[in-house]
This record gives C-alpha cells, sequence and structure tokens, in this order.
C-alpha cells in the first residue's frame, strides 16, 4: 500500500489529566471517522505541567500507566495506528523519561522513543526552561515499520538537530514524527523553517502535531502543526485552534524525491576534527 490518510491533532493540555484526555479522544474520534489510518498526538498531549518535577510520580509508572491504558484503548476503537506524542514515565525515584509510542490499531506498543535532546534554554526574554533538571534523555534512534513504510521517532526540541534526522532517513524512515510543545515565541520565530527544512534534507514526510493555546500559568505554546511533505511542501497547518489536520500521503514520493535530489546518498566529506 503506497497511500494513506494522516491526522494530527492540535490541543492545548492544561494539568486536569481527565479532561484533556476527553478532549483527545473525541478529536481522535473525529479524525478517524474523517478517514484517517495514522493518528499523531501532540507532545505531553494529556497533561502540561507548569513545573517538570510535578511529572515525577507513580501515576506515570510505565507498567501501569494510565495515559497508556487510555490510548491502547483509544487505537482500537477506532481502528488506527496510534502516536502517543509524547508521555511522562517515571524512571527512578527522580526523573521521568519524555516517552513517545507507536500503538498498532490493535492498541499493542510497536515501539517507543525516549526524547535525546532536552530543553535547556534561555530565551531572550527572559524565560529559561531546565529540562535536563527532572527529564532523564534517551539514548537510542527508533525506526518503526508500519504498512506503507517505515516511521522515524522525534519529539520537539529534536527538531533543532538535523543529523537526527539524516539518520533516520538513511536507516530507512520514509515518514519523520515531531510530536511538540513549541513556545510561541520560538513557534514564530523558527517553527516552520525548521520543520520544513527538516523534511527537504531528508526527504521524507514529516508529521508534526502541536499543542496550541495558553495555561491560566502562563505558559502559551504555538500550535500550528504542519504536515509537510518531502519537496517541503506544507499539506496541512492546524493554526492557532484545537482540532486536527488531515492529508493523503503517497509513500512513492519519497523516493522520487529522493531520485531528484540524492544526498542522503553523499558521502560527507569533513570529518568531525578541524
Amino acid at each position: 500500500m503506497a497511500k494513506f490518510k494522516v491526522a494530527c491533532v492540535q490541543n492545548c493540555a492544561g494539568e486536569i489529566l481527565q479532561e484533556n484526555l476527553d478532549k483527545i479522544s473525541e478529536l481522535v474520534s473525529e479524525a478517524s471517522d474523517a478517514g484517517s489510518e495514522l493518528i499523531c498526538l501532540p507532545e505531553f498531549y494529556s497533561v502540561l505541567f507548569k513545573n517538570d518535577y510535578e511529572y515525577v510520580s507513580d501515576e506515570f509508572i510505565w507498567e501501569d500507566h494510565y495515559v497508556l491504558s487510555h490510548a491502547k484503548k483509544l487505537a482500537q476503537k477506532n481502528n488506527v495506528w496510534l502516536l502517543m506524542g509524547s508521555t511522562p514515565v517515571l524512571n527512578g525515584r527522580k526523573t521521568v523519561r519524555n516517552r513517545s509510542v507507536i500503538l498498532s490499531p490493535a492498541g499493542v506498543v510497536v515501539d517507543y522513543y525516549d526524547k535525546i535532546h532536552l530543553f535547556d534554554v534561555n530565551i531572550k526574554d527572559g524565560q529559561t526552561y531546565r529540562e535536563s533538571d527532572y527529564v532523564e534523555p534517551g539514548d537510542r534512534l527508533v525506526v518503526s515499520e508500519l504498512p506503507w513504510g517505515k516511521l522515524g521517532l522525534t519529539i520537539c526540541y529534536d527538531l533543532r538537530f538535523s543529523h537526527l534526522y539524516r539518520l533516520l532517513a538513511q536507516a530507512g524512515a520514509f515518514f519523520i514524527t515531531i510530536p511538540s510543545a513549541f513556545t510561541h515565541k520560538t513557534g514564530q520565530a523558527h517553527w516552520e523553517v525548521l520543520v520544513r527544512a527538516r523534511a527537504i534534507e531528508s526527504g521524507c514526510f514529516i508529521f508534526a502535531p502541536s499543542q496550541c493555546g495558553s495555561r491560566s500559568w502562563g505558559r502559551k505554546t504555538f500550535g500550528h502543526s504542519l504536515i509537510v511533505n518531502p519537496w517541503g511542501e506544507i499539506l496541512a497547518d492546524g493554526g492557532s485552534d484545537e482540532g486536527f489536520i488531515m492529508a493523503e500521503i503517497d509513500s512513492l514520493a519519497v523516493e522520487k524525491c529522493r531520485k531528484m535530489i540524492p544526498s542522503l546518498s553523499n558521502n560527507d566529506i569533513f570529518s568531525a576534527s578541524f
């Protein structure tokens, strides 16, 4: 099968987990009814706390993870491949992993990816984020087999590290997901250009579901979930409100673009040292 329909869900998660999951259930059902076969959710779609230490909770133990259980049932009910954009997973007693999970229509965990690059930044308007204070980075690249080709998994801040996307493409990925909760400030400046760049240089379709809206404690996320083809063309843009976007994907376009510009097969001529 070369063609399929993909959807990216866009929500504004707050601090009440069940309210967020109820909204996600509604949007996934609507996307499924519209014909989507793969549905992608944003980073921390189930709950977005003000402070990362709040994720260090027994509520997020992997073996008995309520959000994972909910997502399995959601995949089964709607008979879709479902990307849990990311969810906190307790790692020891003091840290969590920021984990993206791909589920089959049977609700089976096909694979998962723990975010490698952590969001430690100082934005010029005085905002400071230190994800590494309570989040442990992952240590492996993940490419999963889907009926239409291979899917590479990344999360949010990974977007700024182009070598990761080249490696995923060279490992056989035709599609790459970038579930995100981009800040509004960085999103305005960098989101679209970076997503399109990752598509162009990897020759992959990019599915980038993103959180939108503002929280009572001040966090504002950019929204504008994107579906981008290997030529860098935007097939769908989620704007600034909750909902979902959808596009038909033709896997054959990947090989066509890579034949036109075979950069993935070109050797890198520079060494790591100068």
